[in-house]
């Protein structure tokens, strides 16, 4: 895996994604695999698109989505982050699965830096936009990059997620931090895709969360 430094957006991420953060997620990982939307996402993916395809998982932490996909027949993989920490346990996840050879590790704001990261066939951004108040721009960022499909999760727009995320940022608030949870409208976020040429081909949900999988228009 190959990284370069930090950028000047990662600072409160970095105040929530800590290396204890990032060991837990393994830990989990190891543990239980993926979860229901995440595992959903995976399925969306038809066989064509998946094998030998080259995968980006933007704000990919531990890699985990990705470790599954290269598992399953795509040839490699690339995971762009903004928090550094996740690199010794995303890498130590690629050894685990034999993928270490196949697959890059980059800190990287792909909203400030677009032209240095290559597109992929498959790109990844799982719970990610509820991370930034830009997610709606950045989920148009991730749409270019895609040359097949875009695989995107998010927080259900209604009224129990809002709450929760309302108390959850005044608890930040209170303990001092700058890290936000934000929740896009479903509309909002899906027309950023759309405007960058992809179309809905499936869905699915969960109580507080969704996801959406979007092909490149022909």
């Amino acid at each position: 895996m190959t990284t370069v430094p930090g950028c000047c957006r990662s600072g409160s991420c970095e105040q929530m994604f800590k290396a204890r953060f990032a060991r837990k997620s393994l830990r989990r990982f190891r543990k239980k695999g993926l979860d229901k939307i995440e595992q959903a996402m995976i399925e969306s993916l038809p066989r064509d698109v998946l094998v030998d395809a080259r995968v980006l998982e933007i704000g990919g932490g531990i890699g985990a989505i990705q470790a599954q996909l290269l598992s399953a027949g795509a040839a490699g993989g690339e995971i762009v982050e903004l928090v550094a920490a996740y690199e010794p346990y995303a890498r130590a996840l690629a050894k685990e699965k034999g993928l270490e050879a196949r697959v890059a590790f980059r800190v990287a704001d792909i909203l400030e830096q677009p032209g240095d990261i290559k597109p992929a066939e498959i790109v990844v951004l799982n719970r990610v936009v509820c991370c930034s108040p830009d997610g709606i721009r950045l989920t148009g960022a991730a749409a270019r990059l895609t040359t097949r499909m875009l695989l995107l999760s998010f927080p259900r727009d209604r009224f129990v997620v809002r709450v929760v995320v309302r108390v959850l940022n005044t608890s930040f608030r209170i303990m001092g931090r700058s890290f936000r949870v934000f929740v896009h409208p479903r509309r909002l976020l899906c027309q950023s895709a759309e405007d960058a040429g992809l179309v809905v081909v499936q869905t699915g949900r969960r109580t507080a969360w969704e996801f959406v999988a979007l092909r490149r228009a022909l």
